[in-house]
């Protein structure tokens, strides 16, 4: 409207965790005098999924919502005024609001194709007689609530198993993988604690693979037409050196499986959606193709691990999700405000108006950890120098 200047949206903090206070204003500028009823204000928070599906050859869209927080305020004037409409007289005004966040677990913001979970404060300049303007804030909520130090995420993981191959008649000795998680919930920017044990007493060449993956399963409730969808995408992979027939070989992780920002497991506390991670542990046989495998659930979690009685406590950050999984490959067009190109260069650059933020730390330098071979008496020598991980955007598994 030619009158209204500026309208704009303004909040204290780009992110807030479960039961604080989203605190804010609306700013109005405007260059006449003119009636208004009131300035509305919502808080909302909802979870939205959706895709097209295939129904007696009919091509179809199911989609379903779910919301967390829908509050609602009058910061100027009335619901229903009585009498003449008030006049705001021209001038730059400021009309500050608050919400109070409920204290009960929310899932944290996410994006996505198949689905989405936004907070937001939707404002509309109620006007007589004319289209009322509106405007949108979205911002970030960090959840849930998982905290490393919780008693279930500190217990150690022990996985192990053994295979003894045999050829014709004669058997060969066994080869066995032994591995141990520290503890079983991180936030990114953490490293994950895992030693592995291999013993080769076998006829072949092994090699120790690690891979994190991420599940995200998508629920739309039609009563008995529900339908889901599953996604899946590895986070990080690790490929060790060789380990020689005869040989007995430890590796201890250190600081080299590095969890990227990404977003938190999400289970049970969303309908429409939840997101978990698995830690693959794999010893592959190169000539035959066999392995050996476990599986150790793995929790990304918001709270960092601390240690007890320490003066050096995780320092906390925020920052955009890892482009390689989902919650950071997807952007909604709603969010992309177009071209914009600077006649520098022959490409364009696209405008990002919102991208949802997540807990992760700040890592010191770190040193690649070291295969430690441990030969037997006819042992051969075993390589040492493993390969560093690195982000894939494959979906085949172990």
């Amino acid at each position: 409207m030619d009158y209204i200047r500026e309208f704009d949206i303004r909040l204290e903090r780009e992110m807030y965790y479960a039961g604080e206070t989203v605190c804010g204003n609306v700013i109005l500028d405007t260059v006449e005098n003119f009636k208004l009823r009131a300035v509305r204000v919502v808080l909302r928070g909802k979870a939205h999924a959706e895709w097209k599906v295939v129904v007696s050859g009919d091509r179809r869209t199911v989609k379903d919502d779910q919301y967390f927080v829908d509050d609602r305020a009058i910061i100027w004037g009335k619901d229903k005024p009585e009498g003449n409409v008030p006049i705001l007289p021209r001038g730059l005004h400021q009309f500050p609001f608050r919400f109070q966040l409920p204290e009960s677990s929310l899932p944290c913001s996410f994006e996505s194709k198949p689905g989405f979970i936004r907070y937001y404060i939707k404002v509309t300049i109620d006007i007589p007689y004319a289209s009322p303007p509106q405007g949108m804030k979205y911002f970030t909520i960090i959840g849930p609530h998982i905290d490393c130090m919780d008693d279930q995420y500190l217990k150690p993981m022990i996985g192990q198993d053994k295979k003894t191959t045999c050829c014709l008649c004669c058997e060969r000795g066994p080869v066995a993988l032994r591995a141990q998680l520290e503890r079983s919930a991180y936030v990114c920017g953490e490293s994950i604690k895992l030693r592995a044990d291999v013993d080769n007493q076998g006829e072949e060449e092994v090699r120790l693979k690690v891979k994190l993956l991420q599940y995200v399963e998508y629920f739309i409730d039609r009563g008995v037409l529900g339908v889901t969808r599953e996604v899946q995408h590895p986070v990080l992979e690790y490929r060790g050196e060789p380990v020689k027939p005869g040989t007995h070989a430890k590796w201890d992780s250190a600081q080299i499986l590095v969890v990227p920002t990404m977003p938190p497991s999400m289970v049970g506390v969303c309908r429409l959606l939840q997101l978990y991670y698995v830690l693959k542990v794999n010893l592959e046989f190169e000539k035959s193709g066999e392995d050996l495998q476990m599986h150790f659930p793995l929790t990304i979690a918001t709270v960092p691990f601390r240690i007890p009685n320490s003066a050096n406590q995780p320092s906390v950050k925020y920052e955009h999700s890892c482009d390689h999984v989902e919650g950071g490959l997807y952007i909604g067009p709603e969010f992309l405000l177009g071209e914009v190109y600077d006649g520098d260069h022959d490409g364009r650059e696209t405008v990002v108006l919102y991208r949802p933020v997540y807990v992760c730390i700040d890592r010191p330098a770190v040193v690649p950890p070291q295969l430690q071979p441990q030969h037997s008496s006819n042992a051969l020598a075993c390589g040492s120098q493993p390969q560093q991980p690195h982000a894939s955007a494959s979906t085949n598994s172990l």
